[in-house]
C-alpha cells in the first residue's frame, strides 16, 4: 500500500488556519502536519497543539523562534533603519521568512511534498511565504486554499466553523484579522476596511489609546552596541526580554500606534492599524544615535538603502543576494553605532532628547557659538566662493543673454 502524501500547514489556531486544517483533511487524501512558530505572540500553545489534533492534524510542531527572530531578523532591520513607506515598521513582513524557512525544514524532515498556508489571494503574506519556499526548496509545491476554495469571506469561514464545531475567538461583531509577534501587532478587516471610520479604542492590544496615556512623561535610556540594543536603563538584557520590557513601558504611554493606508505588493491599497511600542522607541533611538556618529555622506547613502531594504523585506525578498549585500554595507556603518540614547515617552511620542557615544563626531569646540580657537570663520568665504561658483557663472551667463536682447 502506497504511503499517504504529507502536507505541512502553517498553523496558528486562528480563524483561517483552523478552517484550513479541517478543509485539507476533507479535500486531500494526505497527512496534515500543523506547524506553529512562537515569535512572541500572546498565544496558549498548549491549547493550540490540543486544538490542532482535535481538528484533524496528524502531527503538530510548536517551535520557539523568539531568540532567532530577534537576532536574525529584527536587529538587521533595526540596523538598516528600514521603514516601509515612512510608516510601517515591518513587524509581519520580517517574521514571515523565518516561519516559512521553518516550514521548509519541517517538510524536508517529514518528507512532505506540500506546504499549505492561510494567506489570502489579495495579501502580501502569500508572496512572502511562497517566495521563501521557492528560494529554499523549489521542489516543494504550494497549497493556498484562499485561492482555490469556494469561501468568499470570513463570514463564510465562521459559518463553516460553526457547522464543524471548530472553536474560534472571532465573531461577526469582532472580526479583525490580527498578527502579533515580539515586535508588533497588526489589525485589519472588519470596520477598519472603511478608511473614513476611526478605529475604536478596543482595537488596542499592546498599547493604550493616546487619550488614556499618563499625563506625565517617562524617560528611558537605551544602550546600543554596534547598532544593537543591549541594555535598558543601565541593565544589560537579552534582545527578547529587552523588547518585551520596552513594549510594556511604551504601551503604557501610547507609543507606536499608527493607522495607515499602505500599498500592498499585489497592487491595491489597504488600511491597517499597527501597534509597535517597543520597536518605535528602538527605531527612534537608533536613528538619533546614528546622527551623532555617522558622517554626512554615509548617513545619506544609508537612508537611500534603508528605503530599498524596507521594500525588499515588505515584498518577501529576504533570501536574496541584494538583501545580503545591503546587510554587509549596514554592518560596516554599525561598527561605530555604540552609545546611549535617552528617550522621552509622552502621549504617543517617543522623542530622543539626549545622546552620547564614544565615536561621537560632534565637537563642542567646533560647534560653539562662543569664542573658539579651532575654527577660522574667514575660511568660510573661500569655501562659499567655490561652492557657489557654478551658480555664479550661470547668473552671469543669464545677465549676458539679457543684454544681447
Amino acid at each position: 500500500m502506497a504511503k499517504k502524501e504529507k502536507i505541512v500547514l502553517a498553523y496558528s489556531g486562528g480563524l483561517d488556519t483552523s478552517i484550513i486544517l479541517t478543509w485539507l483533511k476533507e479535500n486531500y487524501d494526505a497527512e496534515v502536519i500543523a506547524a506553529d512558530g512562537d515569535v512572541g505572540q500572546d498565544d496558549d500553545f498548549k491549547y493550540i497543539r490540543k486544538k490542532a489534533y482535535a481538528t484533524g492534524a496528524d502531527n503538530c510542531y510548536i517551535l520557539d523562534l523568539k531568540d532567532e527572530f530577534v537576532t536574525g531578523y529584527i536587529w538587521p532591520v533595526v540596523k538598516a533603519g528600514a521603514v516601509y513607506e515612512d510608516d510601517y515598521l515591518l513587524g509581519t513582513s520580517m517574521a514571515r521568512p523565518l516561519i516559512a524557512q521553518k516550514l521548509v525544514e519541517i517538510a524536508q524532515k517529514e518528507g512532505a511534498k506540500y506546504i499549505a498556508h492561510g494567506a489570502t489571494g489579495k495579501g502580501n503574506d502569500q508572496v512572502r511565504f511562497e517566495s521563501t519556499i521557492h528560494a529554499l526548496d523549489p521542489s516543494i509545491k504550494i497549497i493556498a486554499p484562499w485561492r482555490i476554495w469556494d469561501f468568499k469571506s470570513r463570514e463564510d469561514l465562521l459559518a463553516y466553523a460553526k457547522k464543524h464545531k471548530i472553536p474560534l475567538e472571532q465573531s461577526a461583531k469582532k472580526i479583525w484579522s490580527r498578527d502579533q509577534n515580539l515586535w508588533h501587532i497588526s489589525h485589519e478587516g472588519g470596520n477598519l476596511e472603511d478608511p473614513w471610520e476611526m478605529h475604536p479604542d478596543n482595537v488596542h492590544v499592546m498599547s493604550k489609546p493616546i487619550e488614556k496615556a499618563p499625563d506625565k512623561p517617562a524617560f528611558v535610556e537605551l544602550e546600543f552596541a554596534k547598532g544593537v540594543p543591549v541594555a535598558l536603563n543601565g541593565k544589560k538584557m537579552k534582545g527578547a526580554a529587552l523588547l518585551a520590557e520596552l513594549n510594556k513601558i511604551g504601551g503604557k504611554h501610547g507609543v507606536g500606534t499608527i493607522d495607515i493606508v499602505e500599498n500592498r505588493l499585489v497592487g491595491m491599497k489597504s488600511r491597517g492599524v499597527y501597534e509597535t511600542p517597543g520597536g518605535t522607541i528602538i527605531m527612534n533611538a537608533h536613528k538619533a544615535l546614528e546622527k551623532l556618529v555617522l558622517d554626512r555622506d554615509t548617513l545619506y547613502e544609508k537612508g537611500i538603502l534603508a528605503r530599498r531594504y524596507a521594500q525588499l523585506v515588505y515584498d518577501g525578498k529576504w533570501f536574496t543576494p541584494l538583501r545580503e549585500a545591503i546587510d554587509a554595507f549596514v554592518d560596516v556603518t554599525q561598527e561605530v553605532v555604540t552609545g546611549t540614547v535617552r528617550v522621552e515617552l509622552y502621549k504617543g511620542n517617543a522623542l530622543p532628547c539626549a545622546t552620547k557615544a564614544p565615536a561621537s563626531l560632534y565637537s563642542e569646540e567646533f560647534a560653539t557659538f562662543g569664542e573658539d580657537e579651532v575654527y577660522n570663520q574667514k575660511d568660510a568665504e573661500g569655501f562659499i566662493n567655490l561652492f557657489s561658483l557654478s551658480m555664479k557663472i550661470r547668473a552671469m551667463q543669464k545677465q549676458k543673454s539679457k543684454k544681447r536682447k
